[in-house]
């Protein structure tokens, strides 16, 4: 996609004279959570640029969906652990790696926050949703620190904070009214962090000890956190509040968010400068097109595709693996004879992913348009021959073209009168979802209305994530995998998947 070979750009350093400034020291990164306020001083090459990305990306669409579906952060958190420790592992100390590691993992964090500024920065929407996952990524973070990482974190960036830490003398002085104003909210926290163990109780004395030991407290001057006075959490003495660590996460991801926002809108101005630069405008363009722009890209497994031929793909054993856009367009193409432009392309190139090779497509379109008579095998040849090649890169430019994601068919032009293609979700008026629902056995009133405020909200990769877990709840118990549906063919795959999870299952049991 980019240009690999090197090449000199007055006024910009060269990838050959590239300084040691950030390999030699730690100093660059002295903390595995950051502000990101000073902008990357050093080139990187243009795979790094896009990989990390795009697995900064992966971790934010996670964050997005679990969002949409008013997760509490806890169970964000749950979810998102495991993604960070494959694309964006930050390890505390050396003592869990080498310094050189550190180093690469957090100059890693640092540079794909700030290629991800560069591409939501384009409009206020994306920089709204890039704001709300970074800043609940940041939330998430910080509570991995330690306690002590927690300190030195503050103090790192206490210009900005203005934050004083009471000393343990005047902690121990205070020690009563600090557990009456803030032993409650801690409690409850506490509680909720420990809601898997049955047996977690915290008595009056333990709550104490835990403040005592445990809990750092800062003081600012009680004007900077009305809503903490007003909710009776906070001690106050002589015009400061002070507050535990426990509630300290709320004010740094305000003081994170608020520098962030203003730094979307500086780098937003500064694009104009990027637009002569062939390598990186085709990559920040791709990715600014929404949340769900990472191409799923696992089509034609031969070993998963085998039984998927002509006739094969209209059964029920088949089709019931299909997310609602591709049943809603094979109906339409099933009862029609037909189907425009827009709906061929769609439902070819999902069937391709699916594991349709060129000959059986051949024999599937063929059938379709003239089984009823309305067209003739030496019109459907004429015609409609040479665009199932195209799609396999058969013909014309010769390009393998890969099945649409979920953002490229919102992308579409909105089906017309007699057209099929696009979203259900978005497109089909409220009471035929609703029906169409039904047919798929969604009965559940709360389920049904959960699915129509996606909608309503304009979140439809959210809806049909939904629609996927309620129609393999049974396949899906006790699993907490989260997936988050962003492509017609992974709802495919993952639905043939646990299918075949179950029958391994039960041949093992047998």
């Amino acid at each position: 996609m980019f240009r690999q070979t090197k090449r000199r750009t007055a006024g910009r350093r060269n990838f050959e004279e590239v300084s040691t400034f950030a390999e030699s020291s730690k100093a660059v990164y002295p903390s595995r959570l950051s502000f990101y306020d000073l902008p990357p001083l050093e080139e990187i090459t243009l795979e790094e640029f896009e990989s990390w990305a795009i697995d900064r990306l992966k971790i934010l669409i996670e964050i997005e969906s679990c969002l949409a579906r008013s997760k509490p952060l806890k169970d964000i958190e749950t979810v998102v652990k495991p993604l960070l420790l494959k694309f964006l592992p930050l390890n505390p100390s050396p003592s869990s790696g080498s310094d050189a590691q550190i180093i690469a993992e957090r100059k890693k964090d640092y540079y794909s926050h700030y290629t991800l500024r560069l591409v939501f920065c384009r409009t206020e929407e994306l920089r709204k949703k890039f704001l709300k996952n970074e800043t609940t990524l940041f939330k998430i973070r910080y509570n991995m620190l330690q306690p002590k990482e927690q300190l030195e974190f503050a103090k790192l960036y206490s210009d900005k904070l203005m934050w004083e830490y009471i000393s343990n003398e005047e902690k121990i002085e205070i020690m009563d009214s600090l557990v009456a104003a803030s032993g409650p909210v801690i409690r409850t926290i506490l509680s909720i962090e420990n809601s898997g163990d049955a047996n977690f109780s915290l008595t009056s004395e333990q709550l104490r000890q835990h403040i005592r030991h445990k809990e750092s407290f800062i003081k600012l001057p009680f004007e900077k956190v009305p809503n903490l006075v007003s909710l009776r959490q906070v001690f106050l003495r002589r015009g400061y509040a002070y507050i535990p660590s426990t509630l300290q996460v709320n004010l740094l991801s305000v003081v994170f968010s608020e520098l962030l926002s203003q730094a979307l809108l500086r780098t937003f101005q500064a694009i104009p400068r990027l637009e002569e630069d062939d390598r990186l405008l085709p990559l920040l363009n791709n990715l600014s097109r929404n949340f769900a722009s990472i191409q799923y890209d696992s089509f034609g497994d031969p070993e998963k595709a085998s039984d998927i031929t002509a006739s094969s793909v209209t059964t029920p054993q088949i089709s019931k693996h299909y997310p609602l856009c591709a049943s809603h367009l094979q109906n339409s193409l099933v009862a029609n004879s037909h189907l425009k432009y827009n709906g061929r392309q769609q439902l070819g190139l999902f069937l391709k992913g699916i594991g349709l090779n060129v000959d059986e497509a051949m024999k599937f379109w063929s059938f379709q348009f003239t089984k009823s008579s309305k067209m003739n095998m030496d019109s459907f040849n004429k015609e409609y021959k040479y665009n199932v090649r195209h799609t396999y890169g058969l013909e014309g430019g010769r390009i393998n073209y890969k099945p649409w994601d979920c953002a490229t068919i919102l992308l579409k032009p909105k089906p017309q009168k007699g057209e099929y293609h696009g979203c259900p979700y978005r497109d089909l008026p409220l009471e035929l979802l609703v029906d169409t629902l039904g047919q798929m056995g969604i009965q559940d009133q709360h389920d049904i209305n959960g699915i129509v405020e996606d909608v309503n909200k304009n979140d439809y990769t959210v809806a049909c994530t939904r629609v996927f877990e309620i129609t393999h709840k049974q396949q899906l118990q006790g699993k907490n995998e989260n997936l988050h549906i962003n492509h017609p063919n992974l709802y495919f795959d993952r639905s043939r998947q646990l299918e075949r999870n179950d029958a391994k299952a039960v041949g093992v049991a047998k």
